[in-house]
């Protein structure tokens, strides 16, 4: 068979992982000819990029960041003929079938070209862990593991120096990076999307924690985490206001507005650390590295069961299928009772 495979949206460590995967059990078991599709669906739009992927080309990528096969986040959906250009790179590559790797946004393009008649798997993949139908994504592990190593890190610093140390990292929707990174490395305080705050609480344990002589916190939010306003309404503090092609607005700076309010409401010295990309950057962890090459295998002997139209998806140990439409029914957040266990720990 020929199959193609790309990944798209953002980086993510594991994905030289389930790419070797791939290769490796659809060359040498199943004798395909793999295709990487390169920057993601752009690669099956007009001028993209498709050439074949050799086991000699993924050899040594295992502990590699990033992807060999380049990422974007277009959506064939918002192009003009988009549809219709994929449809014929398919045919014009003789490809039998696509495997998708990518979050949320990669995957529902993979489930509406699926209902348009393209032979697709999905595998799931994004540090923010917000994919339904799957326990875990692989990326996330590495990702928890990374801010937990600069909570540490700043905790240490502001310990010294009788610092509010406001930490900030990556998720949209949900906050299972701060969450578990700040369970992990001990926060004071740790802010997600699903429970809208208020600074004045926030303040509040603060200012006990000073009042009982610990002179210095650690706070972990998500980017996607909301402050409450004077009127009670919650808002996101974004970047920009410009938009993907998904829709998605540049979030970022939460911990500065934060940090700010903290300073002028109680004249503490207050730093912010923001950890962006580099929480999605670099070699990917033991765990990663495993998950990933599961899903890669399971994913091309899908292939060849002809069961197409579904996810790869880690339920308990075990690897299975779960449709694509039921996937990306909903995303995944985190529950109030794990977030009840961080609770206990607060200020």
């Amino acid at each position: 068979m020929k199959v193609g495979m790309l990944t798209g949206g953002g980086d993510c460590p594991g994905l030289n992982a389930v790419i070797r995967a791939v290769v490796y059990k659809g060359i040498s078991h199943y004798q395909d000819n793999i295709y990487g599709i390169y920057e993601g669906w752009k690669g099956l739009l007009e001028g993209g990029r498709v050439a074949p992927l050799l086991i000699d080309d993924v050899v040594n990528i295992l502990n590699l960041g990033g992807t060999i096969l380049k990422t974007s986040r277009t959506n064939p959906f918002k192009r003009r003929d988009g549809i219709a250009s994929i449809k014929k790179s398919v045919e014009k590559y003789k490809l039998d079938a696509v495997i998708a790797v990518g979050g949320e946004d990669t995957l529902s393009v993979a489930d509406k070209l699926y209902q348009e008649g393209v032979k697709v798997i999905g595998i799931p993949k994004t540090i923010d862990n917000d994919v339904s139908g799957t326990d875990q994504t692989f990326g996330y592990d590495t990702a928890v593991s990374c801010a937990t190593e600069a909570i540490d890190r700043v905790r240490s610093t502001a310990e010294s120096h009788n610092r509010v140390i406001v930490v900030e990292v990556m998720g949209r929707h949900s906050g299972w990076i701060a969450v578990k990174a700040g369970i992990a490395g001990g926060a004071h305080v740790i802010l997600v999307p699903e429970f809208p705050i208020d600074a004045e609480e926030v303040i509040s344990k603060i200012v006990k924690r000073h009042a009982r002589g610990e002179q210095y916190s650690v706070i972990v939010v998500a980017e996607g985490a909301t402050l409450k306003n004077e009127s009670g309404k919650a808002k996101v503090v974004t970047f920009d206001h410009e938009k993907d092609e998904f829709g998605h607005i540049k979030l970022g700076g939460i911990a500065h507005v934060l940090s700010e309010t903290i300073r002028e409401k109680t004249g503490y010295d207050c730093r912010t650390v923001i950890l962006g990309h580099i929480q999605r950057g670099g070699t990917p962890s033991a765990f990663d590295r495993v998950l990933a090459t599961r899903y890669g295998i399971h994913a091309i002997d899908l292939v060849h069961q002809g069961d197409f139209g579904k996810m790869v998806a880690l339920r308990g140990t075990q690897i299975v299928a779960t449709p694509l439409t039921e996937a990306m029914k909903e995303v995944k957040t985190i529950d109030r009772e794990f977030y009840e266990i961080a609770e206990v720990f607060f200020g």
